[in-house]
């Protein structure tokens, strides 16, 4: 099994949110479509996918996310640039 840890932004990448999954499509798409309308991704529109990682192992996908929570925003904007300069959506390349 895969495991995702993704992090996603609001129109104007101001706001992020930091998630783990088994399912990245789904879990997007769950956030795009606010599935949960009370969620923080609803209330401050944040939809936009804009880093992803990958792996096999879910206790290091937990770690990794628990890492990139912990990072200022500084940090977490150099981590995004460095795979995704412009910060498009990824969601549709996923598809």
């Amino acid at each position: 099994m895969h495991y995702y840890v993704y992090i996603l932004a609001n129109a104007t990448n101001v706001a992020l949110y930091i998630g783990v999954n088994n399912d990245l499509i789904r879990r997007v798409y769950e956030h795009r479509t606010n599935a949960d309308p009370k969620s923080h991704t609803a209330r401050y529109g944040i939809h936009k996918l804009v880093y992803y990682e990958e792996t096999t192992d879910v206790r290091a996908a937990i770690g990794r996310e628990k890492q990139l929570k912990s990072w200022n925003r500084a940090r977490k904007n150099k981590l995004i640039g460095s795979l995704n300069p412009s910060w498009t959506d990824l969601y549709d390349g996923l598809l």
